[in-house]
């Protein structure tokens, strides 16, 4: 009997297109940041490229958190998918925590306010002016049909 099991999945750590991917971000903005100072220093520089400037190497921050924090949440899901029940974070009595229990998967009932519904009116002549609107609006598409050369004549081709 041939046993079938799913392929181990790769560690978050080892995920070498999402590093480079990181790393060319990361460099990419620190070069960003670098030309928008060199452009600030220039004779033509504004306020504003120096704003660029200090903006462009938070944005590699950024992607850096990013990383490191996609990192930890899949650890803490792989971890809690591999234990049955949550276990009480390790340290001293008064600091101990208990691990973050299942969040819910859906919104309770009842939670958000009803959609407002559209209320019917049943004025005929509000009926007799939208019945009056479809039938020239009818009448322009079939004009513009006409117009066009795309209406069959319905004589001729019926006999």
């Amino acid at each position: 009997m041939v046993s079938v099991s799913a392929p181990p999945r790769r560690s978050a750590h080892n995920r070498p297109a999402l590093i480079v991917l990181v790393i060319v971000a990361a460099l990419a903005c620190l070069a960003l940041g670098w030309w928008q100072w060199e452009r600030f220093e220039s004779a033509s520089g504004t306020g504003q490229n120096l704003g660029y400037a200090l903006q462009w190497p938070l944005f590699a921050g950024f992607a850096v958190f990013a990383y490191f924090r996609f990192v930890r949440l899949e650890s803490e899901s792989e971890a809690d998918a591999n234990t049955a029940e949550p276990k009480a974070e390790p340290g001293p009595a008064k600091t101990r925590r208990p691990a973050k229990a299942d969040a819910p998967r859906e919104i309770p009932a009842g939670l958000l306010p009803e959609r407002p519904k559209a209320a019917r009116d049943d004025d005929p002549v509000l009926a007799e002016y939208n019945k009056y609107l479809a039938e020239l609006h009818a009448k322009d598409i079939d004009q513009h049909v006409r117009d066009a050369g795309l209406a069959h004549d319905i004589q001729r081709s019926a006999g």
